[in-house]
């Protein structure tokens, strides 16, 4: 069932309902009203007469000896009057002796021939006068009353139910100009749609709206970006291993030895930057990287001066004072990635045989959870302002002999990924500092709403 359908099915059937209603309490009370009304009129029309015979000198009554007088009759209405004595003394219909027989005072019903009455006895100073009203008259009556007010209640009825209608029409226009435009806007359309003139109602479906379509633009600007950037990156090691490999077939020897040298070379290159893509790609993707184990900041600075090179090179690779004995709130996965990166680009632009500082320190400020600031100090080369705006660039390279551009890239991702930040900075004896902010890991309410907010943000990516 369609919104508009329910909406009128709804709110018309609450209208006709609260209508009807109203039109029962309404009709009922009209229904005592006349009846009281009409009583009324009786008991007014007995004491009237009454008035009027009181009127007369005292005694006349036993001086009575003519017959009754004869009152002109009224359409519904009787009425007849009894001498102290008994003796009917003026009526308007002779024929209806029973109806307006005296009794008890009050109301009554009585019938005769198939009609009921309604009558009204009243007695004062030794008189007796009796009237009555016909119920079939009442009846008309009552329809007649019923039906003044019940048409222009149908036609405010009627009238409501048509402007509810048109209400509901006109009110869920926006939804169907919103409808109209999504279904005219182009597949690769990913613009925001525009809030000018859109109902308060509508603005927060509009707005997440917008947000899934810039998501989902970001999505696909990373998609193609992955594909320019493995097209162009792959190109060149590719050519160079086939390059080498045909060398290796045409030559034998130490020649021949060399190129399948160079060509495992190429193979070795070609597989870290696949890698290195690949990585890059899952987590600008926020795709999950939870193993479901805790690590401490000692222990992924460890593995990362491990896996950043041959002992030979990492043994220049030192901590640097205490490590803050604290866990890292994210996964093990992607804070060795960082800082191995890290590591990896200080060893290749430091030179041979300069030492390379790891320190951790906590970083203070208002934060809902702890941070870890890890800073790699490489003694290399002094560096431009030119190339530390181009550090974080994907496939910068400082010398097109080192690495694949990806690293820091990598880093900058993961970093921002987290709420942290990387950042440069040149240590006065020269070289170059990189520092990133790691989450560390809280406690209580705190760790578990930043763990399930990750969970459930990993969780729509994959469904993305």
């Amino acid at each position: 069932m369609s919104l508009r359908s329910r909406l009128l099915l709804t709110l018309g059937l609450t209208l006709a309902l609260l209508w009807g209603l109203a039109a029962t309490w309404q009709l009922r009370d009209l229904h005592a009203q006349v009846e009281q009304t009409l009583d009324k009129r009786l008991a007014q029309s007995a004491r009237m007469v009454a008035g009027l015979l009181e009127q007369l000198p005292m005694g006349v009554w036993d001086q009575v000896d003519r017959a009754a007088l004869s009152i002109p009759p009224i359409e519904g209405l009787a009425c007849q009057v009894h001498s102290p004595r008994g003796e009917v003394i003026a009526r308007t219909h002779s024929e209806m002796d029973t109806i307006l027989a005296p009794g008890s005072p009050g109301y009554s019903y009585r019938e005769e021939a198939g009609t009921t009455w309604r009558v009204f006895t009243y007695q004062r100073d030794g008189l007796t006068i009796t009237t009555a009203d016909r119920m079939d008259e009442r009846d008309i009556l009552l329809r007649d009353v019923i039906k003044v007010a019940v048409v222009p209640f149908l036609a405010a009825l009627v009238g409501s139910m048509i402007a509810l209608w048109f209400g509901v029409l006109r009110g869920l226009k926006p939804l169907a100009r919103l409808r109209d435009a999504l279904a005219q806007r182009h597949p690769d359309a990913l613009e925001p749609l525009n809030l000018q003139g859109t109902p308060n109602e509508l603005r927060p479906l509009i707005g997440t709206l917008n947000t899934l379509l810039i998501r989902v633009r970001q999505a696909m600007v990373r998609e193609q970006r992955f594909t320019s950037d493995a097209a162009h990156e792959l190109r060149t090691p590719l050519t160079a291993i086939k390059t080498h490999l045909q060398v290796a077939r045409r030559v034998d020897g130490d020649a021949a030895k060399n190129a399948l040298n160079r060509a495992e070379e190429g193979v070795a290159r070609l597989a870290r930057t696949l890698e290195q893509l690949l990585l890059l790609a899952r987590v600008e993707g926020r795709l999950t990287f939870e193993d479901g184990e805790a690590c401490t900041i000692k222990e992924v600075i460890t593995l990362a001066i491990r896996d950043a090179g041959p002992p030979a090179q990492t043994d220049r690779v030192f901590m640097q004072g205490p490590l803050p004995d604290t866990e890292l709130d994210m996964p093990r996965e992607l804070a060795v990635a960082a800082l191995r990166n890290l590591i990896d680009n200080a060893l290749r632009h430091s030179g041979s045989d300069k030492p390379i500082a790891v320190e951790a320190s906590w970083q203070k400020g208002e934060l809902e959870s702890p941070r870890v600031n890890v800073c790699v100090r490489n003694p290399g080369p002094w560096v431009e302002d030119a190339t530390l705006e181009n550090l974080t660039e994907r496939f910068w390279r400082a010398s097109q002999h080192h690495g694949s551009g990806l690293g820091l890239a990598i880093v900058s991702a993961i970093a921002e990924r987290f709420e942290g930040e990387l950042s440069f900075s040149r240590p006065p004896d020269g070289g170059l500092q990189a520092c990133i902010s790691l989450p560390g890991r809280g406690t209580g309410e705190k760790r578990q709403s930043r763990l399930s907010a990750y969970r459930q943000e990993t969780k729509r990516a994959e469904w993305r």
